[in-house]
């Protein structure tokens, strides 16, 4: 079931956004110090509590727990992670069709350096749209995909 986030769910959205990062992140981004020491869990779910409001632009996916979420502003997805224990179980997927058909997404940006990810994108649509831009502070590009 797709759900709105409530407050509830921040301490799990918070372990499926650091965990997920870390696993997929960390060997594009070469960064130790920020994967284990800035990317924390408690900090995380701290941010949503500070900023609860934040809450109405996120989506999850649960069953019998939360296992994955997707954040839409607008027309556009800003994160998409499931928990790196169901991947490849179609969540990610039923998330980004939800998003598509709920709110008519049209575009998002990802890791030029996550081929993985733009293959998952272009299979529900999207596609490179040849605009890209720095990820803040890295040497890392983001391609803008859109549908």
């Amino acid at each position: 079931m797709i759900r709105q986030a409530e407050a509830g769910d921040i301490s799990r959205i918070a372990e499926i956004l650091v965990f997920t990062k870390r696993v997929n992140y960390r060997r594009i981004f070469h960064n130790d110090r920020y994967s284990f020491g800035e990317l924390q869990v408690l900090t995380a779910a701290g941010e949503l509590q500070q900023n609860p409001g934040e809450l109405q632009e996120i989506w999850v996916y649960e069953e019998d727990f939360v296992k994955g979420m997707i954040r839409i502003r607008g027309q556009e997805v800003v994160q998409l992670y499931v928990d790196s224990f169901f991947a490849g179980q179609g969540i990610g997927g039923t998330l980004l069709d939800f998003a598509i058909t709920r709110f008519d997404v049209r575009h998002l940006w990802v890791l030029e350096s996550n081929p993985c990810a733009i293959v998952f994108y272009e299979r529900h649509g999207f596609y490179n749209s040849g605009i890209w831009k720095y990820e803040e502070g890295t040497n890392q590009r983001l391609l803008r995909m859109q549908r």
